[in-house]
């Protein structure tokens, strides 16, 4: 099963995340099959770019997204698009 889940990146103690693609069985910062945006929480505010049109095209297909990109698709309104369809 495919997971949408944040690879974190970064040096220590400044914690920068990608947005990804990935099997669920994957470790967390391997491979993947698709980066679909940013998100860096040591910004005022939190810096999130994510390509929306990408992130609906990988849920349409069955991926799951974490807790966490779950969220920040929720805050940046993505999900209310997949809800209306």
């Amino acid at each position: 099963m495919l997971r949408i889940r944040l690879r974190r990146v970064g040096a220590r103690n400044q914690p920068s995340y990608r947005i990804v693609v990935a099997d669920s069985k994957a470790a967390r910062d391997g491979a993947f099959v698709d980066h679909i945006g940013h998100y860096n929480p040591t910004t005022q505010p939190p810096t999130i770019v994510i390509d929306q049109e990408r992130a609906l095209k990988w849920i349409g297909q069955g991926a799951q997204p974490s807790e966490a990109v779950e969220r920040i698709l929720k805050s940046q309104g993505a999900l209310r698009k997949v809800q209306e369809e």
